[in-house]
């Protein structure tokens, strides 16, 4: 499985009526592939996929894996089939394997927080519906409860269990069995210098090439690193969906508002989104009265 070292988790696009703008992210993803990214997970947690009925999800997806398969060769698609409701993810781990992206993206079961048997159960159903490459998703601060690394360990096993998004910092290590992707972007420095593929990020949507080259001059990743701090930073103001779309709007991308339970930024923090960008060298300053 080479998926790339800059994945971007990207948003999801939406038009005024908060409809699915697939034009929109036609769009978004030309922009992407020509500013640091190798990978897009389409219909994740910034895609806003909790949010989405089942055929505007599985419609989004297979759009994005034919707009790659015919405009962006040797680029790679991620799909996001996770639920808590394990009939659930098989029937979406069956649909969306017969479109063949790249990988299936599939978060542990949240909020109702079974136990380790149940967990371990829950993938031996989804590995048994595809023959695709199975990332897992392990972040606590949105499931509720954490996968550790022996835990990870054990569902290496399965025959199409790759990789793993890690997005809590407390298990970020090498596991037996799988490729490690930083599910932070501020954990993407230390994946890299493990010799892992590299991250599942957020602000590769604006900073891509910034980002990326942390990948490609190892010899300053640190220094890159420690430049993007502003930017892990004043990005977490608001969810990722929020913030990424307000930044993409600001640079001229247009990708739409969220949807409810997400509110768009307010003017304070849109204010702090266009400073970053201005820093950045991504916006020029606007010119005081």
């Amino acid at each position: 499985m080479n998926l790339g070292a800059i994945l971007t988790a990207m948003v999801t696009p939406f038009d005024a009526a908060g409809r699915v703008d697939e034009e929109a992210g036609v769009r978004l993803l030309g922009h992407l592939f020509a500013n640091g990214s190798d990978g897009v997970v389409v219909c994740g947690t910034t895609g806003e996929a909790a949010t989405m009925e089942d055929d505007e999800h599985l419609a989004f997806i297979e759009l994005i894996v034919g707009e790659v398969r015919a405009s962006h060769p040797g680029k790679s698609v991620v799909a996001g089939v996770g639920s808590n409701d394990t009939r659930h993810a098989v029937r979406l781990t069956e649909r969306v394997t017969a479109m063949r992206p790249d990988a299936l993206l599939h978060v542990n079961p949240y909020y109702n927080r079974p136990s380790r048997r149940g967990v371990i159960a829950h993938y031996e159903a989804i590995d048994a519906a595809t023959d695709l490459p199975i990332v897992l998703y392990n972040i606590p601060q949105r499931t509720g409860s954490d996968m550790p690394n022996d835990l990870l360990a054990e569902l290496a096993q399965l025959e199409h269990v790759a990789a793993v998004k890690q997005a809590n910092a407390a298990n970020v290590a090498h596991v037996d069995g799988l490729a490690l992707y930083a599910g932070n972007d501020d954990l993407l420095a230390t994946v890299l210098d493990m010799g892992e593929p590299g991250g599942i990020l957020t602000g590769s949507h604006v900073f891509g090439n910034e980002m990326r080259r942390m990948v490609d001059e190892p010899a300053r990743r640190h220094e890159i690193d420690a430049s993007l701090a502003d930017v892990y930073r004043d990005m977490a103001i608001a969810p990722g969906a929020v913030s990424c779309k307000a930044a993409l709007n600001l640079i001229g991308v247009e990708v739409g508002g969220p949807r409810l339970p997400y509110v768009p930024l307010d003017e304070r923090e849109t204010a702090v989104i266009r400073t970053l960008l201005e820093r950045h060298g991504l916006l020029r300053p606007v010119a005081s009265a």
